[in-house]
Order: C-alpha cells, then sequence, then structure tokens
C-alpha cells in the first residue's frame, strides 16, 4: 500500500488523502453518538456534511445543531479544521508532534499543497501556520464567546463559539445555532460581524501573506509582489462587493459588507439571500466564483488568478508588457491563470446544466448560485440545498471536491507525465 501510494504525483495522494477523510468523516457523523435522538439520518445527507466540512463549504442538506449531537458537531469541527490546514499540513503536524521527522516525500507534498517556491524553511513554517490558525482561532472563539453568552448559558455559548471561529478562519459557512437560520438573529451585531469577516479575510489571504506581513512589520511596500497582490484585489473585491450589495439589496452598508467578505468562499449570511435580486445574486456569484487567495483555507480561481488574467488583457490591449508593483508578471502565470479560469468555468457551467437536468422545477439562478457556491467552496445558498434531490447531491459533492482541491489538480490526477522533449515547428491560427 505504501509502496503504491510512494510512487504517486503529489496530485493523487492530496486527491485520496481528501476523500479517506470525507469517507471516514461521514462514518463518524452515521454513529449513533453523532445523531441527535428522534433524528433519522441517510448516508447520503451523512456524506455530503462531510464533503462539506472537508471542503470547507457550508453547504448543508441538514441543519448541523438539529441534527447532530455534540460528538456529531465536534467531528464536522475537525473535519472542516482539516480541511482547512489540508491533509497534508495536518499530517506534518501530527508528525512534528511525535517528534518524528518528515521526509523528502512528505516535504514534495507540504510544498506543492501550500504553494511554496522552495522547501527551505518549511518545518519552520509548518509550526508558524499551526500556530497562526491557534491564535487568529482563540482571538476569535473568545471576541464570539462576548455575543454569544448573551443569548445562551455559558457551556453551550463556548461551545458555539468555538465552533464559529473555526468555521470562519477555516471559510466554512457552517453554524450550529439550529433552525437553518445562519447568523440572521446577529445582523445587527457590529462586534460578531467585524470578528466573524476579520477571520474570514485572514484566512482567506493565505499563511504565506500573513508570514510576510509578519516578517515585514506591516510594512506595506516590504512586502512580495505576491502579498501585494493577495492585499489589494481583495480589498478591491471587499469594497466592490460592498457597493453593489449595497446598490442592488435593502440592506444596512455593515449588511453588504458582510455578504461581500462572505461570499469570497466563506458562505455565512446575515440576511436571507432567498430575498435577494436577480442582479444582488450575480454579484455574490462573481465573488465566489473568484474566491480567496493561494495557499488559504478557501476556494474559487483566486485573487492572484484574477489579477493576472487582468494583467494579461491590459498587456493584450496596449502591447506592453505585464509589469505591476515593479515586477514584471511571469509567462507562465498568464497560461496557468488562462487553463485554470477556463477548466473553473467548464465545471460550473456544466454543472450548472446537469443540476437544471435534475431539478427542472428549480430557477437557473438558483441553480447557478448553488453550483458556483459548491466550486468556490464558499456555502451560500439560497434555500433549495435541502430539498436538492440525490443525484444533485451527488453532483454538488463532486464540485466540492473539484473546487478544494482546484480544477488544474483534479486534471493532472489522470494523466500527468514529464516535459515532453521533441516539440513540432508553431503553426498559425488566426484569434479574435
Amino acid at each position: 500500500m505504501f509502496q503504491v501510494l510512494k510512487n504517486q504525483s503529489p496530485a493523487r495522494i492530496f486527491s485520496l488523502g481528501f476523500a479517506l477523510i470525507i469517507l471516514l468523516g461521514s462514518a463518524l457523523l452515521m454513529l449513533p453518538i453523532s445523531v441527535n435522538e428522534g433524528v433519522d439520518l441517510n448516508y447520503m445527507d451523512a456524506l455530503y456534511t462531510s464533503t462539506s466540512a472537508v471542503c470547507v463549504t457550508g453547504l448543508i442538506a441538514v441543519d448541523t445543531a438539529d441534527t447532530f449531537t455534540v460528538f456529531g458537531r465536534t467531528v464536522v469541527a475537525l473535519l472542516i479544521q482539516i480541511g482547512g490546514l489540508g491533509v497534508t499540513v495536518v499530517g506534518a503536524g501530527i508528525i512534528l508532534a511525535i517528534g518524528k521527522k518528515i521526509n523528502l516525500k512528505g516535504r514534495r507534498l507540504i510544498k506543492e499543497a501550500m504553494n511554496l517556491d522552495s522547501g527551505k524553511g518549511m518545518i519552520r513554517f509548518i509550526k508558524g501556520v499551526l500556530l497562526t490558525t491557534f491564535v487568529f482561532e482563540l482571538l476569535g472563539a473568545v471576541l464570539s464567546f462576548v455575543v454569544f453568552v448573551q443569548d445562551y448559558p455559558a457551556w453551550q455559548a463556548l461551545g458555539i463559539s468555538v465552533f464559529h471561529a473555526v468555521a470562519a478562519f477555516n471559510n466554512s459557512g457552517f453554524d450550529i445555532l439550529g433552525g437553518l437560520q445562519n447568523l440572521i438573529p446577529y445582523q445587527d451585531n457590529i462586534l460578531l460581524n467585524l470578528v466573524t469577516c476579520g477571520l474570514i479575510i485572514f484566512g482567506g489571504i493565505g499563511f504565506l501573506v500573513i508570514k510576510d506581513i509578519w516578517d515585514c512589520k506591516f510594512r506595506f511596500k516590504k512586502l512580495h509582489m505576491h502579498a501585494k497582490v493577495v492585499i489589494t484585489v481583495s480589498l478591491f473585491l471587499i469594497a466592490a462587493g460592498t457597493i453593489l450589495i449595497k446598490l442592488t439589496e435593502n440592506i444596512t452598508w455593515l449588511g453588504a459588507f458582510f455578504n461581500s467578505v462572505s461570499a469570497r468562499t466563506a458562505g455565512f449570511s446575515t440576511f436571507p439571500l432567498g430575498k435577494f435580486s436577480n442582479a444582488g445574486l450575480i454579484v455574490l456569484t462573481v465573488l465566489m466564483f473568484i474566491g480567496a487567495s493561494p495557499g488559504s483555507t478557501g476556494g474559487g480561481i483566486k485573487t492572484s488568478t484574477l489579477f493576472v488574467l487582468m494583467q494579461g488583457v491590459k498587456s493584450a490591449a496596449t502591447n506592453k508588457s505585464s509589469a505591476a508593483f515593479h515586477y514584471s508578471v511571469p509567462s507562465d502565470s498568464l497560461k496557468k491563470a488562462t487553463v485554470i479560469t477556463i477548466l473553473a468555468a467548464g465545471t460550473v457551467c456544466l454543472g450548472t446544466y446537469l443540476m437544471s437536468v435534475f431539478e427542472p422545477q428549480l430557477n437557473l439562478m438558483d441553480i447557478l448560485f448553488e453550483v458556483t457556491s459548491a466550486f468556490g467552496t464558499v456555502g451560500l445558498s439560497t434555500g433549495i440545498t435541502p430539498g436538492l434531490s440525490v443525484p444533485s447531491k451527488l453532483l454538488s459533492v463532486l464540485i466540492m471536491f473539484i473546487g478544494r482541491l482546484g480544477p488544474l489538480t483534479i486534471a493532472s490526477v489522470w494523466y500527468f507525465a514529464d516535459e515532453q522533449q521533441v516539440r513540432y515547428p508553431e503553426g498559425n491560427i488566426a484569434i479574435g
């Protein structure tokens, strides 16, 4: 078994690792100790919940609080944590905790999983990732507790706060308030809104950016190009999303800001999205498709991909080389960004078509929103998730899996060979 895994590509090992965790999670959620008394949970919904948790999505076929016991909710929280950090990082953390060394194969997997340029300082980076996660989630839990303890008994408020902090930092829109209400009861609570947004933003910009910010002592000019791109695009998307949502929906500025942040792969909602206009849903759909940043807990095509695509368009229109922040944009980056975007758009389009076949009674906008949410590992929904048929839920499970690992990773699972040495002469193709 181990010899077989040793000869597999990193993409296949990532895929297999996530799949095994999902199956293990679904089995644990089916245990009688995981389900509230009197609740009949079928395996399809357990699999859906496990996939949504591991893929840090937040789409739910059954209400988490009403369906699962404290043990079941703990399993969901652990699945979210594993999914957010990544199987390889969690495995590396366990290996380091028991005093073992990580071999070359393991270092290669971590390098691929975290989008690192090299293996230099990898162990220190892994420890930093785990410490960063602990600090943010602890701070988030403490601040959330201040809010929840006003409405729940202390021990219950503590459990809700810890779960919420884990879900928010890992950009997973799960909540355990019950009644499929998400955070709607707290839509006017400034502290909880800002704490949740803070956790989402820092979880979504990626550990590489957080490390760079810390190393450069919060001085923007000292940051590497990647960090500058991520921060700039993230702030632009948050601001643009807030303004557009406020223009299209009759909600508060706080609500518009929260939904703009949350749509970037987090999945929490403070207003019922089923009442949003098509214009508002389109804004959220675009934000969900773009998603978070590389090396983060979020999904989507990523902010850096959008940036490189825009630079490519600008270069083609002006006939000037792509450059930003006094750096040239690598030519290979445009090629990779284009491929990722095409594969992502293809996944969403095909998924929308298939779900439209499975659910002909549903509105096209609702289906597109649901599929994009699954692909971007967001978790937002207009309310159609619990009523989906088994084929649609299986389709959603597959799309969440593709979205968490990335369409390019999934594509390379089937076949990936070394660069060929023999090339044909270039031909001419008319474009445009």
